[in-house]
């Protein structure tokens, strides 16, 4: 995934499904400077990462 499409998810109303590696994740935040997303893990609020936005999948449904 791009930086761009990453901030679209973020600042969207709607759901979309991203995941990071096996895991489902939910866009928190994205630091456009630096191609980087904090993301929370699985829908648990203490698992979260920052990762690089290219490692984000978005799944089409």
């Amino acid at each position: 995934m791009d930086t761009t499409r990453a901030k679209q998810i973020y600042e969207s109303e709607q759901t979309f499904a991203v995941m990071l590696d096996a895991d489902s994740v939910w866009i928190e935040n994205v630091d456009e400077a630096n191609g980087m997303a904090t993301v929370m893990v699985n829908n648990n609020p203490v698992n979260t990462k920052t990762v690089s936005v290219d490692r984000l999948k978005e799944i089409d449904k």
